[in-house]
């Protein structure tokens, strides 16, 4: 029988002794409700990573959830062609690589294009004897000496082969060739692809010895300094949505740092699948690599409200109840502190960057400390402790 209660003793001793959170039950007067309590040594307090502070009055945005990608306005992209059917004789960028606009990023070559050039130097050979002809016969026309008719066709031959060599200039320059040069008979045996735009490489699509038409895309050229986001928003949401709100937004490249920008424009007519209306964003804060094409998740902050505010972390839901809890520090007899958690509900409002407003049902006097963090862990001990008593 001694055994037996030695034993009885013991266990008693080693449960006093354990280290894990005890829940005590408090009873109020007037037969009021039981509240259950946490209580935490400092060990326990510290090993979780207990934040508790007073609750804040934040400002919280309400805000429409809207998801897109990113892209560039259309003056931002490019499509380089060959202004003359020709082979592609080198090749001086790759994809990524920065441009300017003007700079060279191949050269063709063609017999054709040297043709070109001979044509204009015999048509500017020519304009040069019909112009001094030109000027000759309207003297002798305007001194009654020379016929009327003779006048007419040099006049008419001038004229046509004045627009001949205008036209054949016209090609040059686009083409990227110094007219005067070829004028005093240096011919390019190469022709010059440039770059209409500052920006990025984005596509090489050709390659040395490759014949090109003028249609035939040879770079894909973009400039991300104009990015910006390209949103969608349901109609039902349209009504709340303005130019001039801020959106804050992620990409899949930095998912962990949330862009900020400003709606500069929405769009009159609606996607029909789904049923939706495009937000053009200018980007604030552009930080890393974007792209465009790149996925979008978004929130369009709607409206701003000042209310009492905590962390998620800091409340927790218990089927159709939301609880936060109240913190009070204890000092024992024996000079040891314990910390206590009593558990209040409470109503949540808005959600806003990992806050959420908080209602309690009940009046928190001011200056009430409370958790900040680990609510559903609190709750868990709560509940173990209400089985435990059960028991």
């Amino acid at each position: 029988m001694k055994t037996n209660i030695n034993i009885f003793l013991l266990s008693i001793v080693l449960m006093a002794a354990c280290g894990k959170s005890s829940v005590t039950e408090s009873s109020e007067h007037n037969e009021e409700e039981h509240a259950e309590k946490v209580h935490f040594s400092v060990q326990q307090f510290e090993s979780l990573g207990m934040k508790v502070d007073t609750i804040p009055f934040r400002n919280l945005s309400t805000f429409v959830e809207a998801n897109g990608q990113l892209e560039v306005p259309p003056q931002n992209e490019a499509t380089v062609t060959a202004i003359i059917g020709a082979n592609v004789t080198s090749i001086k960028v790759i994809e990524g690589d920065k441009v300017r606009k003007g700079q060279v990023l191949a050269y063709i070559s063609h017999p054709d294009l040297i043709q070109l050039q001979t044509d204009y130097v015999n048509a500017w050979n020519q304009f040069q004897y019909l112009e001094k002809e030109y000027q000759r016969q309207k003297k002798l026309y305007s001194e009654k000496v020379g016929s009327g008719k003779e006048f007419q066709k040099t006049q008419a031959e001038y004229q046509s082969m004045n627009g001949a060599v205008h036209g054949y200039e016209a090609q040059l320059r686009i083409m990227g060739l110094i007219v005067n040069k070829v004028k005093e008979g240096n011919l390019y045996e190469q022709v010059p692809v440039t770059s209409p735009i500052d920006g990025y490489i984005r596509l090489v699509e050709v390659k040395i010895g490759q014949f090109v038409q003028p249609q035939t895309e040879m770079f894909e050229i973009v400039n991300i300094e104009h990015i910006h986001a390209d949103l969608m928003v349901f109609e039902k949401d349209m009504n709340k949505v303005k130019k001039g709100q801020k959106v804050k937004f992620k990409v899949e490249s930095l998912i962990d740092k949330e862009l900020e920008a400003e709606i500069y424009a929405v769009g009159k007519a609606f996607e029909q699948d789904p049923k939706a209306i495009h937000l053009h964003a200018e980007i604030e804060n552009k930080a890393g690599l974007l792209i465009p094409g790149m996925y979008v998740r978004g929130r369009i902050m709607v409206d701003n409200i000042e209310a009492f505010a905590l962390p998620k972390e800091g409340v927790v839901r218990d089927g159709e109840k939301f609880y936060l809890f109240m913190v009070e520090k204890e000092v024992e007899e024996n000079g040891e502190i314990e910390w206590e958690f009593e558990p209040v509900e409470i109503a949540t409002g808005n959600e806003d960057d990992g806050w959420v407003e908080v209602k309690p049902l009940k009046t928190i006097e001011k200056g009430t400390v409370v958790a900040w963090n680990n609510a559903y862990y609190l709750l868990a001990e709560m509940k173990k402790g209400e089985t435990e008593h059960e028991h």
